[in-house]
């Protein structure tokens, strides 16, 4: 195994008067004084220059089936290398994975890029996915691991809060090939309470991966009593809806969690919520619940099963050539 670079610079960053930087890289705009590490726990101000903390340090690393970061139009039934560094720009109330995400003193193991791409390929995985806890923010890893992967075949996947500015993702899109996104509400009242941020560079950066022409899913934890009225629900769907009724919709029942402890989603709100999106978009999805719908890939020409997810692991039906088995339509899926 490879051993990290110690040395390796920040990016997206300035140095300011007194010995202070400036991070460009999410909207948070933070200032640092010397010897003082940033809200996301993963940049820290060293003596006048900014450091990456976690670069080369991995807290999760793992083979999943591609469905579980929700993907399900990416490659399905494939597996993907998914890792993780601590830290996150967000810190919502109600994380999921808060023991890393806001734990930036987790333990964590070395790797290096090489590391990576060379255990990627032993597993025959599809690629890389940055999951778990924030990418955006292990941004030089990421850049550096993905360029990479892409060059010895391997598709890049963010699993990602989308609170990014638009240079510093802008810099790393080339090197992307997938991403679901992690839309918390439609609220901008939600996301300063609930997460301390801010909604618009949020929605910013869903048009800029889709723009750049990265396949793209979004995924919305649906909480009780603080995203869930229909009139939420129908303001998000309006969203993804106007920017592309073909692009995926995950519905995800939350469980308490860290800071909140709210109850967890009843099964009725994912089918209603499930409801209200297909009448206006093309693929909707549940997650972490049981029901009849939003599981399995159907055409919506005929009918047809295309892909059958039974056990979280898709199993596609599609014709080589991307076309639905029974009508011959195609489909939009990449595999």
């Amino acid at each position: 195994m490879a051993t990290p670079r110690t040395d390796q610079p920040a990016a997206w960053w300035r140095p300011l008067a007194n010995g202070q930087v400036a991070c460009d890289l999410c909207p948070i705009g933070c200032r640092l004084r010397e010897g003082q590490t940033g809200p996301c726990a993963t940049r820290a101000n060293r003596h006048g220059v900014m450091e990456p903390l976690h670069y080369g340090r991995i807290v999760s690393a793992g083979v999943d089936p591609i469905e579980k970061k929700p993907l399900y139009h990416f490659y399905p039934g494939r597996s993907i290398l998914s890792v993780a560094a601590p830290g996150c720009n967000l810190h919502c109330l109600f994380c999921q994975n808060w023991t890393i995400s806001q734990n930036g003193d987790a333990r964590t193991t070395e790797a290096s890029p090489e590391d990576l791409v060379r255990k990627a390929l032993d597993e025959d995985s599809v690629g890389i996915a940055f999951t778990y806890s924030e990418p955006l923010v292990w941004f030089e890893f990421v850049r550096d691991t993905a360029r990479l992967a892409r060059q010895a075949g391997l598709k890049n996947v963010l699993v990602t809060n989308g609170f990014l500015n638009p240079e510093p993702l802008a810099e790393l899109l080339p090197w992307i090939d997938a991403a679901n996104v992690d839309l918390k509400a439609m609220d901008p009242v939600f996301y300063r309470k609930v997460c301390k941020a801010q909604l618009p560079p949020v929605l910013a950066a869903i048009r800029q991966f889709y723009d750049a022409g990265v396949h793209l899913e979004v995924t919305n934890l649906i909480i009780p009593g603080h995203n869930d009225t229909d009139a939420q629900l129908s303001e998000l769907v309006d969203f993804v809806a106007e920017l592309d009724p073909r692009i995926p919709l995950h519905f995800s029942a939350y469980r308490p969690a860290w800071k909140m402890d709210a109850p967890a989603t009843p099964r009725e709100t994912l089918l209603r919520a499930y409801e209200l999106a297909t009448r206006k978009l093309n693929w909707v999805y549940l997650g972490n619940v049981s029901a009849e719908v939003g599981r399995s890939s159907v055409c919506g020409g005929c009918g047809e099963v295309l892909v059958d997810r039974g056990r979280n692991r898709g199993i596609s039906r599609l014709t080589a050539s991307g076309q639905c088995p029974k009508c011959a339509t195609q489909q939009p899926f990449k595999f």
